[in-house]
């Protein structure tokens, strides 16, 4: 998904949510100085300035609204809309920051799961590849939950949704990186740590097959062959077509011990035979 593509359900929300109608200005001015000013005009201002996609000023101009007017209704609105031109201007933790005390002032509002939302997608535009720390992964994950959990009949939880599948594949994924380095080194038991992680905790990731195979080369590599034989057992039960259980059959040399089966299509429940 491109970067308009990801933005898009903000923008629409932004513009058509928490708009208050601004009417036309002509004022470039960047320099905010403490001039006090009418809120409608400021608000105006800053909504001008977010139209013409100056984010970084807009959001400025937003603050500025609350600063001088801070118990108008336009300054709940320009708090949110200071949230959301950050965002725009990939500047996360100034989004996250405004958003959290958004929600913080105004924890019932109409518009806080919008707030969760921003912060929920702060998090997760700055996850990073596998081979880096997973910290914001983490964040994000939790961001995203707690958005669903809170609001899960909104536009926002059905997004959210589909990011928390990307975002514990990618947590499961640095586990696989970690573990494969482990088998590679002949670390066979911290190696098995990791690919249980996989199996056990992201479970409805694209991962397991591959960490269930990982299992079966691990056991074989310690010569714990019914360790071996569960694993390919669960695997097989599972995910039958899977190339990953192809691999692991031809290692395991189509020995497969008698009453190693596992019911299919349950690999939280089979995961036990492992352990």
């Amino acid at each position: 998904m491109n970067g308009n593509a990801r933005k898009g359900l903000l923008i629409v929300a932004a513009l058509a949510t928490l708009a208050l109608g601004a009417c036309s200005s002509d004022s470039s001015k960047e320099d905010l100085a403490y001039v006090e000013r009418p809120v409608e005009s400021l608000y105006n201002e800053a909504m001008d300035t977010l139209q013409r996609r100056n984010y970084t000023q807009a959001a400025k101009l937003f603050d500025e609204v609350e600063r001088q007017h801070p118990y108008s209704a336009w300054a709940t609105k320009a708090q949110l809309m200071s949230a959301y031109c950050y965002y725009q201007s990939n500047s996360y933790q100034d989004a996250i920051l405004s958003a959290e005390r958004f929600i913080q002032l105004h924890p019932g509002n109409k518009d806080a799961p919008y707030a969760y939302y921003l912060i929920a997608v702060s998090h997760y535009e700055q996850i990073s590849d596998v081979g880096r720390d997973q910290r914001n992964t983490e964040l994000a994950l939790n961001a995203l939950d707690e958005l669903v959990r809170r609001y899960p009949d909104t536009q926002y939880a059905r997004d959210a949704r589909l990011k928390i599948d990307l975002t514990r594949d990618h947590l499961a994924g640095k586990e696989m990186e970690i573990g494969r380095y482990y088998l590679r080194q002949g670390q066979y038991l911290a190696a098995i740590s990791r690919f249980k992680v996989v199996v056990d905790k992201y479970q409805t990731t694209s991962q397991v097959p591959e960490a269930l195979h990982r299992l079966v080369e691990a056991y074989l590599a310690l010569g714990v062959k019914d360790e071996a034989q569960s694993a390919a057992a669960v695997l097989g039960a599972n995910y039958p077509g899977s190339p990953w259980y192809e691999d692991s059959y031809a290692m395991m040399g189509g020995d497969m011990a008698p009453g190693a089966v596992a019911k299919p299509n349950f690999v939280d429940r089979t995961f036990s035979a492992i352990f």
